[in-house]
């Protein structure tokens, strides 16, 4: 819900264990109401949610909400209505969270960029990555683990440019931040950002 959600590497969609799926939708409501309750004026210091900068925004937000109410997702938090719509505010969207999402919606394979969040149920680690990779972006993804080696196998299989274990939208200097897919072209951050600002001269010389 940072920035309104618009940060690229912001989470988008969770993918919880059934044996803990019901606990995290309780806390995640806890958590997403209490903080995230104020919409309004970004220069009002009671806003914890300002407006969100793209023109068509509100318009993408509320269809894959829709679209993921159609198909079977409970709204937990916030509503598919613009605040634009009851406040007269431009561009301001609720934070918003969906559960029992499934890959057959589109707010689970297409990027949100807004303060949305949708939840999956799974039964098993490959169910989560295969949920994962099956959207066309890919430049972070999260495991929450206390198995070291088993984030490690994560990491193997999550086809995105950076993997995070027990932490998000940080960035390391050291790392290079680059994603997969369709998530950009480029490469920033660490030694390896410096090739894409490089310009090489060569001499191809032979001796006659």
């Amino acid at each position: 819900m940072y920035n309104s959600g618009q940060s690229c590497c912001g989470v988008e969609r969770a993918f919880v264990h059934e044996s803990l799926y019901d606990s995290f939708l309780e806390k995640a409501v806890a958590e997403v109401g209490s903080a995230y309750g104020v919409v309004g004026d970004p220069m009002d210091p009671n806003t914890n949610v300002g407006p969100l900068a793209q023109p068509g925004a509100l318009g993408h937000l509320s269809a894959l909400v829709a679209d993921a109410k159609q198909k079977g997702a409970r709204v937990l938090v916030g509503e598919s209505e613009p605040v634009s719509a009851v406040s007269g505010q431009p561009r301001l969207f609720r934070p918003t969270l969906l559960a029992d999402c499934d890959d057959s919606m589109e707010v689970m394979v297409e990027e949100s960029f807004g303060p949305l969040i949708a939840i999956q149920k799974v039964s098993s680690q490959e169910e989560a990555i295969a949920g994962i990779n099956k959207s066309k972006y890919g430049l972070t993804s999260i495991i929450f683990t206390n198995d070291e080696s088993n984030a490690e196998t994560f990491a193997e299989q999550a086809d995105t440019g950076t993997v995070f274990m027990n932490r998000c939208d940080y960035l390391d200097p050291y790392l290079a931040w680059q994603g997969r897919k369709d998530t950009g072209k480029g490469l920033s951050l660490s030694q390896f950002g410096f090739d894409s600002y490089t310009k090489l001269k060569n001499h191809h010389f032979k001796r006659l």
